[in-house]
């Protein structure tokens, strides 16, 4: 599983504020806890518009590249957020673009950045109809897209596809069509990637963190390999180990077995 630490986000109410203040203690405090609890990139997300996203943008990427070599999720709907993002990026493995989408504006300013900077992307299967809501649209959505993207030079394998996680709590269907999704562009396009907002599934519920790690769980046997998460919630990560032995993604079990020696299923 490719963890995508989702902690680094100006809508959360104290990285706002980290942000607004550029307490840079904090915000490295949280890249670095990510990374020790497994994250393979840092999501930065300024949550801010114009051009104090641009320059909110640069601050994180310096902020968390200052104490850590893992590659940044650069998580902007504004193009020259992202372009300014890597264009302060120093590190030695590829970055990751969350996201682009098949909606004709944020395709046309996106796609030339995608295309540059030769890093992953997050391809959110969204077009000109908005969020999908019958069976069949996030598949149909995310085949083109992944065509789209193909056919401009991108490698599948640095396709990471997002089904659209909505909430259960106002679509009882939506997973069922996630799941079913999720399936469907596995067979299509086997060498993507399939990543998604792990915890939009659970918005206005209770005991968010349970629906989180059963969702997954679910999504994982489905052909999902990588989420935006929480990698603090030991627990939540403890099923992804789980899950993984359970469906043959980890060899005899020894990813498994190690975070049992070094108490990581502990929780």
């Amino acid at each position: 599983m490719i963890v995508i630490g989702e902690l680094i986000n100006g809508t959360r109410k104290k990285v706002k504020k980290a942000i607004a203040e550029k307490d840079a203690e904090y915000i490295a405090g949280l890249a670095k806890k990510q990374v020790a609890a497994g994250a393979d990139f840092v999501d930065c997300n300024p949550g801010t518009v114009g051009e104090q996203e641009v320059s909110d943008m640069v601050w994180l990427v310096e902020t968390v590249q200052a104490v850590t070599d893992k590659p940044i999720a650069f998580d902007s709907p504004n193009a020259e957020a992202v372009r300014a993002g890597i264009a302060a990026y120093r590190g030695g493995s590829a970055g990751m673009i969350n996201s682009i989408t098949l909606e004709s504006e944020r395709l046309n300013s996106m796609l030339p950045v995608v295309k540059e900077a030769d890093m992953n992307v997050v391809a959110l299967a969204l077009d000109d109809a908005g969020m999908p809501t019958a069976a069949g649209q996030r598949e149909e959505t995310a085949k083109r897209l992944i065509d789209t993207l193909v056919d401009a030079g991108i490698s599948a394998e640095k396709i990471f596809v997002d089904p659209v996680i909505a909430p259960v709590s106002t679509q009882p269907e939506v997973a069922g069509h996630i799941l079913q999704a999720i399936e469907a562009i596995r067979d299509y396009c086997p060498q993507c990637h399939i990543t998604g907002g792990l915890s939009n599934i659970s918005f206005g519920l209770p005991n968010r963190r349970l629906l989180n790690r059963t969702f997954l769980t679910l999504a994982i046997a489905a052909g999902m390999d990588s989420a935006v998460m929480d990698p603090l919630d030991k627990a939540i990560m403890a099923e992804v180990l789980a899950a993984e032995a359970l469906t043959g993604k980890d060899e005899w079990c020894m990813n498994y077995i190690t975070a049992s020696r070094e108490g990581k299923l502990d929780c």
